[in-house]
């Protein structure tokens, strides 16, 4: 899985605490999108995470689930995303809970399917950034946190999170130039074919998600600005 997504251009984000209705999930899944990412920040459930799956698994296309809650992890997915929230000011979410999962699920894990992601969160007013206790950083910050997930912790993605809100092309800019083996993600605020096209400039793989239950005309285009 780790070499199939270096070559991802574009991923869909689904939230398993959202209504999505067949025919709007058909039309993502068939969309030309790399991949398919389950995960979201608040009221996550077991039952939320397997309705989707059931779902997204009569398509091709890859589904990954992004560990949010330890008791939302199911077997069944292509691969396993795991955060590390780097920017956080809580040890908690850079490696306790990680710890805590590996002390209950270790027998059971396959680390083939488990990609960990450097994650830094840039919104102060998404529910990520405070449910994770993060500091926003500058610009250098930023650059920094990325060279640490490449050079120092060997990470597969370093993840630039802004959590619904459009972020800052040039900054996107400045982190990929510091990147040669991790793959750089940019995530959030992405609602147009022009967003799209502005951010893979910089990032190797877009994610999106929210205008997917906003506008699904818009969110397919995002899917041909990347083609």
């Amino acid at each position: 899985m780790i070499a199939e997504m270096k070559n991802w251009r574009h991923v869909f984000k689904l939230d398993p605490a959202k209504v999505i209705e067949d025919g709007a999930l058909e039309r993502i899944c068939e969309s030309g999108t790399d991949a398919i990412i389950v995960g979201g920040t608040d009221n996550v459930t077991l039952d939320g995470v397997l309705d989707l799956l059931s779902r997204v698994r009569r398509y091709l296309v890859p589904c990954v689930l992004e560990v949010s809650s330890m008791e939302a992890i199911t077997p069944g997915f292509d691969a396993y995303f795991i955060p590390t929230v780097l920017n956080s000011k809580e040890k908690k979410w850079v490696m306790d809970i990680h710890h805590e999962a590996i002390k209950r699920f270790r027998h059971f894990m396959n680390w083939n399917e488990i990609v960990i992601e450097g994650y830094c969160i840039m919104n102060e007013q998404s529910k990520a950034f405070k449910k994770t206790n993060s500091h926003l950083p500058n610009d250098e910050d930023v650059v920094s946190y990325a060279v640490m997930a490449e050079k120092f912790f060997r990470l597969p993605i370093f993840y630039l999170e802004y959590s619904g809100a459009y972020g800052d092309p040039e900054l996107v800019k400045k982190v990929k130039e510091q990147l040669n083996e991790t793959t750089l993600f940019y995530g959030g605020g992405i609602r147009s074919y022009e967003q799209a096209k502005e951010m893979k400039q910089y990032a190797d793989c877009i994610v999106v998600g929210n205008v997917i239950y906003e506008d699904i005309g818009a969110a397919l285009d995002t899917v041909l600005a990347v083609k």
